[in-house]
């Protein structure tokens, strides 16, 4: 995955989080996780896991916190 590829997936997957971020945890864990399933395709989502792995990978804590109800690709 490119450089550019990874910043573009954060950059989107943190605003999905700050839309959520006004919304009590207990609705915006599964809102950003739905929204995730919902409009982002299989490869994207695959990129996503790739980044979770990493320590480093800028990712908000509630995109991180939402990654057990996002569906992982096969």
């Amino acid at each position: 995955m490119s450089h550019d590829t990874q910043t573009k997936l954060v950059y989107m997957a943190n605003q999905i989080a700050t839309f959520f971020k006004t919304q009590p945890e207990d609705e915006a864990v599964p809102g950003v996780a739905s929204h995730i399933n919902k409009f982002w395709e299989p490869r994207m989502r695959r990129q996503l896991f790739e980044m979770l792995e990493r320590d480093d990978n800028g990712l908000n804590p509630l995109v991180v916190q939402a990654a057990t109800l996002i569906r992982r690709p096969e």
